[in-house]
């Protein structure tokens, strides 16, 4: 199934720039090594030595985050858009 990654500016340079990418995934694990097969170096700063995704990065497929559907185990379908978006604090 083919998805729409949106890429925030901070990890645009694993991507030559672009803000939008193309993705074959079935679900959000797959994604993520999708990505990194295509943008080598990305997983790095998407995922932690784990491998799950970093505390301050949040995942949402179609405006829905992950850690309230099933993690990286989220099922993807042809024409999702998921959304990478670093975690914003302050006061």
């Amino acid at each position: 199934m083919t998805v729409k990654v949106l890429i925030p500016t901070p990890l645009q340079k694993f991507t030559s720039g672009q803000a939008t990418i193309d993705c074959e995934a079935a679900d959000v694990g797959q994604l993520i090594e999708a990505l990194e097969a295509s943008c080598p170096g990305i997983k790095a700063r998407l995922c932690d030595e784990e491998g799950k995704p970093r505390r301050f990065l949040n995942f949402y497929v179609n405006e829905e985050d992950i850690r309230f559907l099933e993690g990286t185990d989220t099922t993807l379908s042809a024409g999702d858009e998921v959304s990478i978006v670093p975690a914003v604090a302050g006061g």
